[in-house]
């Protein structure tokens, strides 16, 4: 990508633009408490306050930076309008789990509300009508069938011929009272609480690995341990998964958002198209200026075409829609789906009770992450929730999962060959600068990237997780592994998991 005034060089998401970050030291020594939270996102961060306010001690570890994951990637909707996922549910599990997750979602949404207010927490809160349409009669008559859902589960929810925004459609769902927000402005201060009731706070601490047993042990990439009750997992992906094969049972999904001022005004409330490619829109107020925030392009990690060319689409259908003035911010994220959209809340294996994970949200973790933190609450103090048996990470349903492993793991299969078989096609000598490609040096597979100052890095291509050859993000400048959806940095750094380990370095190979 060419980078211009008009462009952003650098993935950045507005959430993190000029906000004051305390960093925090990373655990080196090894200590005991009640219970350890392993990842800094809404779920960790929102799980970490629950806790402290009941009094019990916890321990936040963080591989990174807190609130520069998912969280601080996302397009950060407050809904229970999940796309078209009601009528599914409503097929494949039954009224009363379709509802449930309904409820679980609506009283996680109220929650957020709930906290904003009693806390007085400046995050650009606001309610807004969500917009579910379609373009397309056969889209439209899966409306159809979504409304129906929503009847007979007893949702909130209107069909519409129009919406306040200027795009032709043929149908449309809204849900009134929803909400939007900016995610770490949220949360900023719900750390800030969790560290003055006593909470302590680990950065640049990466959880590899659990010793089972009645006070289970976290052990770190350092060799440093925390001895605890209660082990939550609130990692994008499991940083353990107590053998239960959860990359097997997830695959993951990149997106993309262009945060951009516009000729025409916004006319409020939030918008997602029900047809693919997805077209998702909300406004945001920054610094004085409405930005609009152009989301969608998903497609599966490490296997879209040209990547910087989705950031471009996005900003076409910007000019289409509302007419782009500037682009302000660009950014991905990527998001896990679980086998049957469900996410997996709860004991990571059975016999386990005392090791949690969340994970799976499918795009939707600002309710689904408060959601799972609030079940957390209930399994850490043994009371009742009404969700545990929904969100259950043991549960197998052989409609719709069965297919769904089977098509998913054979595309597993398919890119790990095709990678192993690949044969590069650019030479390191035609590398430009700001430009990676896979070559080959000395013989071998390996990753280049030239930095804008000539510098080459280096790196195998071989995924640390399980061996996939990874291929090359040009619109974020990452390594994507096609195969389980962990990302490295041009250098090799692990981004985001299932990996914990770091690309092997190359750059021996140029001497």
């Amino acid at each position: 990508m060419t980078p211009s005034k008009e462009w952003p060089d650098a993935p950045e998401p507005v959430w993190q633009v000029n906000k004051k970050r305390t960093s925090h030291p990373p655990l080196k020594e090894n200590i005991e408490t009640d219970v350890v939270i392993v990842g800094g996102g809404i779920t960790g961060i929102t799980s970490a306050y629950l806790l402290a306010n009941e009094g019990i001690r916890v321990v936040l570890l963080e591989a990174n930076q807190i609130l520069n994951g998912t969280t601080g990637h996302t397009t950060a909707k407050i809904t229970a309008q999940h796309d078209l996922i009601y009528d599914e549910f409503l097929n494949h599990f039954g009224k009363e789990k379709a509802k449930q997750y309904y409820q679980a979602n609506t009283e996680a949404m109220q929650y957020i509300k709930q906290t904003v207010e009693k806390n007085s927490i400046s995050c650009t809160f606001s309610e807004e009508d969500a917009y579910l349409y379609a373009t397309t009669p056969e889209y439209a008559r899966k409306l159809t069938s979504e409304m129906r859902a929503y009847q007979q589960l007893g949702i909130e929810g209107e069909f519409v011929n129009s919406m306040p925004i200027d795009i032709s459609i043929k149908a449309g769902i809204v849900m009134k009272n929803q909400a939007q927000f900016d995610p770490v402005a949220y949360l900023t201060p719900l750390v800030e609480a969790f560290l003055e009731k006593g909470g302590q706070l680990y950065e640049q601490t990466v959880a590899i690995d659990v010793q089972k047993g009645t006070k289970p042990v976290v052990v770190t990439k350092n060799g440093s341990t925390v001895t605890c009750k209660h082990v939550l997992a609130c990692s994008h992906f499991p940083f353990y998964d107590g053998n239960a094969l959860y990359f097997t049972r997830m695959y993951a999904e990149a997106s993309y958002v262009v945060a951009a001022s516009t000729k025409k005004k916004f006319p409020e409330g939030m918008y997602l198209s029900a047809e693919d490619p997805k077209r998702s829109l909300r406004s945001h107020t920054f610094n004085g200026e409405k930005l609009v925030l152009f989301g969608g392009e998903s497609h599966k990690t490490g296997q879209g075409n040209r990547l910087s060319d989705h950031y471009k689409a996005l900003k076409f259908f910007g000019e289409e829609t509302l007419g782009i003035e500037k682009v302000a911010y660009r950014w991905s994220a990527e998001d896990f789906y679980t086998l049957d959209k469900l996410p997996y809340i709860g004991p990571v294996t059975k016999g386990q009770e005392n090791v949690l994970i969340a994970t799976g949200f499918h795009k939707w973790g600002m309710t689904n992450g408060t959601a799972a933190a609030l079940l957390f609450r209930d399994y850490v103090l043994a009371n009742d929730n009404p969700y545990m048996d929904l969100f259950i990470p043991s549960r197998f349903y052989a409609d719709p999962s069965m297919k769904t492993f089977l098509v998913q793991n054979a595309d597993v299969a398919g890119h790990f060959v095709k990678g192993k078989l690949s044969i590069p096609k650019k030479k390191l000598s035609e590398l430009k600068d700001d430009e990676g490609a896979v070559v080959r040096v000395n013989g071998k597979r390996a990753g280049a990237y030239k930095d804008s100052e000539g510098c080459i890095h280096l790196v195998d291509t071989t995924c640390t997780h399980l061996y996939c050859e990874v291929e090359w993000n040009d619109g974020d400048r990452t390594w994507d592994c096609p195969c389980h959806g962990s990302r490295f940095g041009y250098d090799g750094k692990v981004v985001e998991g299932p990996a914990d380990k770091p690309l092997a370095n190359l750059s021996d190979e140029l001497e």
